[in-house]
């Protein structure tokens, strides 16, 4: 029954959209993004050509499936940059280019056939875009700049590569690529920000046992409509489901795998016929910088204990040490062992045979090891590390990974594979390595694995009932800590609709108020489970029942580490309310610009905080949200002073068909407001790139924009704007004459530091600020990149 209504919906998108579908795009035609698209379907409708949505505002030209069940994408035109749902159009144009142009006209994509004689572009069987001369010779083809899919019939080249999704379900450009070397041989490599590795074929050993070849020059391999793969480096495989009449892609999966997919015609699924890699842990830095691949059983990301993940939503950014890395520079440590792990690459000193005590003592030695692997193949191999990266860990692996920690560290057998990564391996086991080297011992007799292995992974699952009969336990008397008790609410507890009443009653008749705003008012309450929440009530901003309630369905679906949690609302006649977690420590301003300041290192991880959480509402955030009122009392700080954005669901969610005129109410608030509000632009999300930039100079100088003295010039007249203007223009003349040097930052850092900062990062901090607030939007960075520069340099020891 349900196949058959999945079978009726498609057939209905099918005949609907056939009436604004074609076969072919003439010169001088175009393709409207929203409810009006036209479509190109190929002529055996296998394959459908247009505007492709993931939520409800960001809009991609693509090509896909139309018959798999979740109109599998295949190729995008600039996936790295989507238009907004209204006003944008793909168009033909009368000169012969292809373009792509956003709502504001700019040009996000085009072909470079303006000076060829194009007649027309057409989608073929294969699922290859084309444009054709009146001849029908095919003058451009989307087959030659392939995105992370290659489909059958399409030609790999030498100056093709497929390059995965950032994530899941997004069309971003992600880090691990499929290409063919300089040596002539089709490899996969991890192309990360901070390395560059090969992992497929195997990198341990030759081209020759690896069974390929690099004597051929013509670099081209392809996937036949049989499901036979063949590379001109020898490499040959067939699909599982060999034969023709099967709808087949091979893609470069945002896990960093090769995969060959096989579309189910019954069931309109794909089924994996192919993989270049058995094991998801061989894909070299799949889980970040210091981080761990598992298997628990299934692949997982998690910390070394002594480090805590950098975002626990993206295991891209890796983890980080909760410990000062220059104390790791004396001989005061400890080494911490975790069997059956390594980090591939990045070796200091490699030494065959040794002693694991030998092995331990270069470690000591050299001010650069944060780790030694160490090996019994028969005899010792010892690897000292100089950084913790593409980190696995398997159970065949004959080996133990020796990472580095100060002695004042504390660590415990549960953050082994603990919190961070949500993975229960009971039959891992751990050891601390300090004082003798006769601790160091190793029994060298033959053993049995297979038994070893089940013994302790019986051990392991008795292990997890009684950690499981613990935590019930924990539970019912509430002996937990705090921050765990909350995940567990925050997961167990779904986001929900609350009466009036109950709201009533959780605040005592909205009694402690916490704050108030132009169009809104936030009282302190007590839910019945215990939890402490900040309940908003609106004023007027929401007059519209299914405005508000379509408002609240998407801010339901955000969820950020710092972004403050949304737990429910209220809709009761004219009752407007939120519900919001309780943030402990309150907001920033009374943080920054009070008698009590937070230190440096605080301020830092706010601000790249705060980057992270804007990032994720401009980048990830399905529904793309603006936030429109960047100021640091709407960033709150948690107890561990860390940020979470407030209201950034007060801001309407961003409409692609606006021109701007839809925000002439929220205007932010004075000093942080760009100059397209004033100048009546379209509000992207630069605006709140703008007002992250002037906070962050807060932050840097203690001291609101409005009280900067900039030059002895300054008149105590001159508003916010010309101040900012001038500390922009006056600290640009500084950078020039003190190039080669960042003295210049010394002066404009909060005094009441003392001196207690670090100059690199005050200097990132302060150009970066000076980006943000630029005139002209198209010159400020995106949010995505502030994070980038700001993880940088986090690890810079304080003066």
């Amino acid at each position: 029954m349900r196949n058959a209504i999945c079978i009726f919906w498609v057939l209905t998108f099918v005949s609907s959209a056939a009436s604004s579908s074609k076969f072919h795009l003439r010169r001088g035609d175009s393709i409207p993004v929203g409810k009006e698209s036209k479509f190109i379907f190929s002529p055996d409708g296998s394959f459908t050509c247009g505007f492709y949505s993931l939520g409800t505002n960001a809009y991609w030209f693509a090509i896909w499936f139309t018959h798999s069940q979740d109109k599998t994408v295949v190729w995008t035109a600039n996936r790295d940059r989507p238009v907004y749902r209204k006003g944008s159009k793909l168009s033909l144009r009368r000169d012969g280019a292809m373009v792509l142009t956003d709502i504001d006209g700019t040009i996000v994509w085009q072909t470079n056939t303006s000076t060829i004689d194009v007649a027309a572009a057409e989608l073929l069987n294969t699922g290859n875009l084309v444009l054709k001369n009146p001849r029908g010779d095919i003058l451009w083809q989307s087959f030659d700049s392939p995105t992370d899919t290659l489909l059958p019939s399409q030609a790999f080249t030498k100056n093709t590569r497929l390059k995965s999704g950032l994530r899941k379900g997004t069309f971003e450009s992600g880090y691990f690529n499929l290409y063919f070397g300089s040596d002539n041989v089709l490899r996969l490599i991890s192309d990360k920000p901070d390395t560059s590795t090969t992992y497929w074929p195997n990198p341990d050993q030759d081209i020759y046992k690896n069974g390929r070849t690099n004597y051929n020059s013509s670099r081209i391999a392809v996937l036949d409509e049989m499901g036979r793969f063949e590379s001109s480096d020898q490499l040959k495989f067939n699909v599982s489901d060999l034969g023709y009449g099967v709808k087949r892609r091979m893609t470069m999966d945002y896990d960093g795998n090769l995969r060959v997919y096989s579309l189910n015609n019954s069931t309109r699924l794909w089924d994996i016929t192919w993989q270049a890699l058995a094991k998801s842990c061989d894909v070299k830095g799949v889980c970040g910088r210091s981080a761990l691949c598992v298997y628990a059983p299934e692949p997982k990301c998690t910390c070394p204990p002594g480090f805590e993940a950098n975002d626990p939503t993206d295991w891209n950014a890796g983890c980080k040490a909760m410990f000062n890395r220059s104390l790791l520079k004396s001989r005061k440590v400890k080494f911490l062992e975790i069997p059956h792990a390594d980090y591939y690459g990045f070796d200091l000193n490699a030494t065959n045979p040794t002693t694991l005590e030998s092995c331990r003592d270069m470690c000591l030695e050299d001010f650069r090891c944060l780790a030694f692997s160490y090996r019994l193949l028969g005899q010792g191999q010892c690897y000292v590390k100089s950084a913790l990266l593409n980190g696995y860990a398997s159970p065949d692996f004959p080996g133990s990974i020796y990472i580095k920690l100060p002695d004042s560290v504390e660590v415990s057998r549960p953050n082994v594979f603990g919190s961070s990564s949500s993975l229960a391996c009971g039959s891992s086991k751990m050891s601390v390595v300090v004082g003798s080297p006769s601790m160091y011992d190793f029994n060298y007799k033959k053993v049995r694995w297979v038994y070893v292995y089940s013994f302790a992974g019986i051990l392991g699952g008795i292990e997890l009932i009684f950690v499981a009969i613990g935590w019930w336990f924990l539970f019912r008397k509430h002996n937990i800590p705090a921050s765990v008790e909350a995940g567990y609410r925050m997961i167990s507890s779904q986001f929900r609709r609350y009466s009036y009443s109950e709201l009533k009653k959780a605040t005592n008749d909205f009694r402690q108020e916490l704050g108030r705003g132009g169009s809104s008012t936030v009282y302190k309450g007590v839910l019945s489970d215990d939890r402490v929440v900040a309940v908003k009530r609106l004023g007027d901003a929401f007059q519209s029942q299914d405005e508000y309630l379509a408002e609240i369905t998407t801010l339901g679906k955000i969820n950020h580490m710092n972004l403050v949690r949304i737990w429910g609302f209220c809709s009761e006649r004219r009752h407007r309310l939120l519900v919001y977690e309780y943030v402990d420590n309150l907001s920033l301003d009374r943080h920054l610009f009070g008698s009590s300041f937070l230190s440096w290192k605080q301020r830092y991880a706010v601000a790249l905080g705060t980057a992270k959480g804007l990032a994720y509402l401009h980048h990830e955030c399905l529904e793309w949200v603006i936030h429109c009122d960047v100021k640091p009392e709407n960033i709150l700080l948690d107890t561990e002073f860390q940020p979470k954005i407030a209201d950034f669901g007060l801001a309407k969610l961003l409409q692609r068909e606006s021109t701007g005129s839809e925000f002439t109410q929220i205007r932010g608030t004075k000093g942080y407001m760009a100059p397209e509000w004033t100048l009546n632009h379209p509000v992207t999300a630069k605006v709140d790139v703008f007002g992250y930039g002037v906070v962050i100079l807060e932050m840097v100088r203690g001291v609101r924009v409005y009280n900067w003295a900039v030059g002895e010039d300054d008149d105590n007249g001159d508003d916010d704007e010309a101040a900012l203007t001038k500390f922009v223009r006056n600290t640009k003349e500084r950078m020039v004459q003190n190039a080669g040097s960042l003295s210049w930052a010394d002066s404009l850092v909060d005094p009441r530091l003392e001196g207690k900062f670090s100059r690199n990062q005050a200097a990132t901090l302060i150009q970066t600020g000076i980006s943000c607030v630029e005139e002209d939007r198209n010159k400020r960075p995106t949010m995505a990149a502030v994070v980038q520069t700001l993880l940088e340099c986090e690890d810079e020891t304080q003066l």
